[in-house]
């Protein structure tokens, strides 16, 4: 935020001294570059190539046409109907994963929700995706996996410089042999399904069911491994920073969550949220989409440019990098009073035309926003009601909670918090 504030939403900066790239958290910009002239900004080398050497070709990782066939393939099973569906697999893994946590309390006072709802979040994705036949280990080391990996490229990102010495290393040979393992864990979940018959309603019936439309074909292993893999590596981290993030801003905010109790108490009684239910409780969604805005998972994107470009009179030669920063388009005190104020009520129904478009995009935007928004949404809100059927937080970090921009945004140091409710409604 300090170069917004000396240089404005939009400024230019030089990599090693001689590379310069923009960063801009101007909406109308960002607009521009991931709606309007999207064509011609690709994606960076860290997503086209770092991310699929050991991720494949899914979603996040390709371009032009086989992503526009494999977005118009998944699509239709991302729409809230479909969804629906995967509502008592989540609460039944919530559910799970609270008498855990409760157990754990039992034992000790003070745990780091942060860790706590990576857990939580891993478990709703294994469940959502592959509700039958996944052995305890097998989710462990896919978890285990997944982080090595991802840790992995956050140290090419962050020192590039060194990628030579990852190669004579091993760590390269090793990070390969890691991406191998996981593909293969996916796999036999993949061909336990394809043994069974009837219908699980979950996600992975969703995408052995697609069907292109020029050839009415399926996808191969291959892809319905890569499109796992996916999902699992951009679905589990993001979702899970963010319900660590809301937990930290609710346990400074007890008179949200009071109001979040009332709500739940007059929509759902003492039964248990369905699908249709959850439209209902607008003030937990609003609490969800605050917390988003302060503490956006994926805080920051990358584009270059492929040809030369122009906006508002800014010159974008080609191949410049352009960052647009969601975390800064969100806290621009043009659009937000008070921006770095909790304030749920900014996302009340009346209130959502006041701002222009792409200042607000926690999943990004344009045509390649995150297929999974309102998956995580309804993940989101399921958690929270659970939750705090149960329990509420008490903040003790004795340091500051400090924002740590990697591939995601965390919390630095974790976020230590003890229970100091139990509570049934």
């Amino acid at each position: 935020m300090e170069g917004i504030a000396e240089y404005g939403p939009t400024y230019a900066s030089y990599l090693g001294g001689a590379e310069r790239i923009i960063y801009t958290a101007d909406p109308g910009l960002i607009q521009y570059i991931l709606q309007k002239n999207q064509k011609n900004f690709g994606k960076s080398r860290l997503q086209t190539k770092v991310l699929s050497r050991f991720a494949g070709k899914g979603l996040l990782t390709v371009e032009g046409d086989y992503w526009r066939q494999q977005r118009r393939l998944i699509q239709p099973g991302f729409h809230k109907e479909k969804l629906s569906g995967l509502v008592n697999i989540m609460l039944s893994v919530i559910d799970t994963q609270l008498d855990l946590l409760e157990a754990k309390f039992a034992k000790q006072s003070v745990v780091n929700i942060s860790e706590e709802m990576m857990e939580m979040a891993f478990q709703i994705v294994a469940k959502s995706l592959f509700s039958t036949h996944t052995e305890a280990q097998d989710l462990k080391d896919l978890s285990d996996n997944i982080t090595d990996i991802q840790r992995f490229v956050i140290k090419q990102v962050r020192q590039p410089f060194k990628i030579p010495w990852y190669y004579i290393s091993g760590q390269f040979r090793s990070a390969d042999k890691t991406a191998v393992h996981t593909k293969k864990i996916l796999q036999e979940f993949i061909n336990f399904r394809r043994q069974e018959t009837g219908e699980h309603h979950d996600l992975l019936d969703m995408l052995l069911s697609a069907r292109y439309e020029d050839t009415g074909e399926g996808m191969t292993d291959t892809q319905l491994v890569d499109e796992s893999l996916i999902f699992f590596s951009a679905g589990h981290e993001t979702s899970a920073n963010a319900l660590a993030w809301t937990w930290y801003l609710l346990a400074q905010h007890p008179e949200v969550v009071t109001k979040i109790r009332g709500e739940i108490s007059e929509v759902l009684g003492d039964r248990h949220p369905g699908f249709m239910d959850l439209p209902k409780l607008s003030y937990t969604m609003q609490v969800v989409q605050e917390s988003l805005r302060l503490y956006p998972p994926a805080w920051i994107m990358d584009r270059i440019a492929l040809a030369d470009d122009e906006y508002n009179g800014l010159k974008i030669p080609k191949g410049t990098m352009i960052f647009p920063f969601i975390y800064g388009a969100h806290r621009l005190p043009d659009y937000w009073k008070n921006p770095d104020k909790f304030n749920p009520d900014r996302f009340e129904k009346a209130k959502l035309k006041e701002r222009p478009a792409f200042s607000y995009l926690p999943f990004g935007g344009g045509p390649r926003m995150c297929i999974g928004v309102n998956f995580a949404y309804m993940e989101m809100q399921l958690v929270l009601i659970q939750t705090l059927r149960r329990m509420s937080f008490e903040l003790v970090n004795k340091e500051a909670v400090i924002p740590q921009p990697l591939i995601t945004l965390r919390a630095a140091n974790g976020i230590k918090m003890k229970k100091i409710q139990n509570i049934k409604i």
